[in-house]
């Protein structure tokens, strides 16, 4: 299977999707290179430009690194072995591993609190089934440990989960997308309207764009279907 493609198409999200579907993989499972934006083209087209990106797997996804030996909690075939600074970290840990042992998954558990935020990251093999599309899967999962921390801890405790690394590089595409599409707003005067997200990934954007130079956002539809809408900031 070819691990990079290069797609041209109208927009840059259409050679997105166009590489994606000869890669036979999700966004999640890739990084996204933008060649060149193209350009639309004015009366019949004259000028037109298409968009060009280079897509390629990302291995790291697909297979992650072994976590490193400093205090590992094993999940799956292995016998569970860290040791949580508190009940909370515990009973949550341990639930979490769980639910990963329960869909077929098995590797490595770290946690560690910051402050009123405990941060458990996964690392292993095949984790793809506990992300889900878009990282639906894993914000489940999330929900789940927060209500489980939550049973026993006195204050409010925030939970982070994160497995290979993903939700860092999917923040770091969000912002990317979030900036070119805002420079388009600016170069056009023109709105634009992102692809839908969840309530997690909007917030990422409107953070990202909240001081860029000319625009504004807002969101509007329903779930699962909600999206932001990019304006210039004079309209």
């Amino acid at each position: 299977m070819a691990t990079m493609v290069e797609k041209t198409g109208k927009t840059v999200e259409e050679a997105i999707n166009e590489a994606l579907e000869e890669l036979g993989v999700t966004s999640e499972e890739v990084i996204i290179e933008v060649i060149d934006e193209g350009v639309p083209g004015g009366v019949l087209g004259i000028g037109r430009r298409p968009a060009r990106v280079r897509v390629s797997i990302d291995e790291e996804v697909l297979h992650p690194s072994p976590a490193s030996d400093e205090a590992p909690a094993y999940y799956g075939d292995d016998e569970y072995t860290d040791e949580p600074e508190s009940a909370e970290e515990a009973e949550t840990t341990a639930y979490v591993a769980a639910i990963l042992s329960g869909i077929g998954i098995h590797g490595k558990i770290s946690s560690f609190r910051e402050g009123d935020t405990l941060h458990i990251d996964i690392s292993g093999h095949d984790v793809g089934a506990a992300i889900g599309h878009h990282g639906e899967t894993l914000d489940a999962i999330q929900y789940l440990a927060t209500l489980v921390a939550n049973k026993q801890s006195e204050n409010r405790l925030r939970v982070s989960v994160d497995i290979g690394g993903y939700r860092r590089r999917r923040e770091s595409t969000l912002v990317s997308m979030a900036e070119r599409a805002a420079e388009k707003v600016v170069r056009s005067g023109r709105a634009f309207k992102m692809d839908p997200m969840n309530p997690a990934e909007r917030r990422i954007v409107h953070t990202a764009l909240q001081d860029y130079p000319g625009v504004t956002t807002f969101s509007e539809g329903e779930e699962p279907e909600r999206r932001i809408v990019i304006t210039p900031s004079d309209v």
